[in-house]
């Protein structure tokens, strides 16, 4: 059983591991809060995005375009998002499961992997996975709109060199601090919008020829795509890093309340032990 000074050394070092984990909550909260923000500013932009060009390729049969054209797939582009730094609970670990999951669904084709993110990067670069590329530090300050520029050029520039036929994205979408949807969609290339049954397509009329809109277009849309996942993702991070340092900071007070409890139950046998030879010594002497 450990002794006074042991448990007094324990509930100090619990205490300053404490200290810790409360100012990276605060840390944490203070930058989801401005993560949020620029989640809420770019989901309109995007989803209009999205929204615009599968209408356009619904209303026309242009096709052309390199990002526009379906091939059979036989090679896939996966862009992994994840966290440059742990300490986030299993923000990393689902991520990373999911993407396993999905390399192992799709073990018949050729697939590419692009890691935004260091966790999954050093995960992925012990398999047998052929990493196109790499883009770590995103996260370890704010994602600014170059780096899901960098991004989007590289995947444009893959698709449109026909070294893949497909890309899909496996990220973290920020639904609220206490909840994160994982999301494994697929963003090229670009599909028609299948309207429903009840549906009136409404007819739109452009200036520009199509060729010139989705010449123009398309490139934004990659850009705008990669963008969100990026500020998703940063989001989901700090909401979990917040989460999991709330609850680590919980643990730790329950720690030092029960050391503190041995430290007594400690120090009280101590003191009985001290009364009893005392008043067995004076027995003995009398």
């Amino acid at each position: 059983m450990p002794n006074i000074l042991d448990l007094r050394r324990r509930i100090r070092s619990v205490k300053n591991t404490q200290q810790i984990t409360r100012a990276m909550k605060m840390v944490a909260a203070a930058r989801l809060r401005r993560a949020q923000e620029q989640v809420l500013g770019a989901r309109p932009y995007a989803r209009q995005m999205v929204s615009l060009l599968e209408s356009l390729s619904a209303r026309t049969s242009y096709r052309s375009h390199p990002l526009l054209v379906e091939r059979p797939v036989r090679r896939v582009l996966l862009v992994l998002v994840t966290a440059d730094r742990g300490l986030c609970g299993a923000f990393n670990a689902n991520l990373i499961r999911a993407a396993h999951k999905y390399l192992m669904e799709n073990r018949t084709k050729e697939i590419l992997l692009i890691a935004a993110g260091r966790k999954g990067r050093d995960f992925f670069r012990r398999q047998s996975i052929k990493m196109s590329a790499e883009y770590v530090n995103i996260f370890s300050r704010r994602v600014e709109f170059y780096h899901a520029h960098e991004l989007a050029k590289k995947i444009i520039d893959l698709y449109m060199s026909e070294a893949v036929d497909a890309v899909d994205f496996v990220y973290n979408e920020f639904k609220s601090i206490l909840t994160q949807h994982l999301v494994v969609e697929r963003r090229l290339p670009v599909r028609p919008a299948t309207p429903a049954v009840t549906e009136t397509p409404v007819d739109y009329i452009y200036e520009q020829p199509p060729e010139e809109i989705f010449s123009r277009l398309l490139p934004r849309y990659v850009e705008a795509e990669v963008y969100r996942a990026l500020l998703e993702s940063q989001a989901a991070e700090f909401a979990s890093k917040m989460t999991a340092m709330d609850a680590a900071t919980r643990n730790a007070g329950d720690l030092i309340d029960q050391y503190t409890l041995n430290l007594n139950r400690v120090r009280q046998a101590k003191i009985t032990t001290e009364i009893i030879e005392i008043v067995s010594g004076a027995a003995a002497a009398s």
